[in-house]
């Protein structure tokens, strides 16, 4: 429980005195607003790869060189876990929002915190609101903002993953952007899987080959949602023989 109760308390104090900072980042976005995204950045990953840290987990890490550090990309991610937001994120090397379910404007100071990441607030009951999210998450590709989803919607419970939502992938049709591909592996040991205990595991995060929409076939571009699961798959097979 040490390990439960030493998460929450960073999350309670970042978020606490986040507020002076908040308004500090505010000001220097009058006048320097890209330095603000990145001191934004930079600040956030810190605290997500200290709780990392305090979780006990060992992280391997395969492949963040297939991330491109001069454009925009679609990050795809099977889920698993609350902690694959940490574990992804923490690596980021550039600006990039995450669609997030709607109910998280809920929440006070995290959701701020949430905007100033561009993160993208999904209403999934509401169609024309899901498709603006779509239509901003374009806009933030073509300014160079890198967008990550998890496209299955929801956590998986048993760690099979569920059929990936087709509509997700627009952001990479409609902008040629790559998507890169992610597999987590073992990230529900951390927490979810023997609630409240945080528990030291082994977690295995691997990004595989970018897949550039435009080169695919017209039947794989059709089911690009379909296609990128099916990369995701593989390299969560090879996870288990590993």
């Amino acid at each position: 429980m040490i390990r439960f109760i030493l998460v929450v308390l960073i999350l309670f104090l970042y978020l606490i005195l986040g507020i002076p900072v908040l308004l500090v980042e505010w000001i220097i976005s009058r006048f320097h607003p890209h330095f603000r995204d990145i001191s934004c950045l930079r600040m956030v990953q810190a605290a997500f790869k200290l709780i990392l840290w305090v979780t006990g987990a060992d992280i391997t890490y395969i492949g963040r060189e297939h991330v491109p550090k001069d454009q925009a990309v679609l990050y795809i991610v099977n889920h698993n876990s609350y902690f694959d937001i940490l574990l992804t994120y923490s690596q980021c090397p550039g600006l990039t929002g995450y669609v997030a379910k709607a109910e998280m404007l809920k929440a006070p100071l995290l959701r701020d915190w949430m905007k100033r990441l561009y993160c993208l607030f999904l209403d999934r009951t509401d169609i024309r609101a899901g498709m603006q999210t779509i239509l901003t998450g374009i806009e933030y590709i073509k300014k160079g903002i890198s967008v990550c989803i998890f496209p299955e919607g929801t956590r998986s419970k048993d760690g099979t993953m569920q059929p990936f939502r087709e509509g997700s992938m627009k952001m990479a049709s409609k902008t040629g952007c790559p998507i890169i591909p992610i597999a987590i592996s073992g990230s529900a040991e951390i927490w979810e899987n023997h609630l409240p205990r945080i528990k030291p595991c082994k977690v295995t995060v691997e990004y595989g080959t970018p897949i550039y929409p435009k080169e695919l076939s017209k039947e794989e571009q059709k089911f690009l949602g379909q296609y990128t699961q099916q990369q995701i798959q593989k390299m969560l097979d090879r996870h288990q023989q590993q």
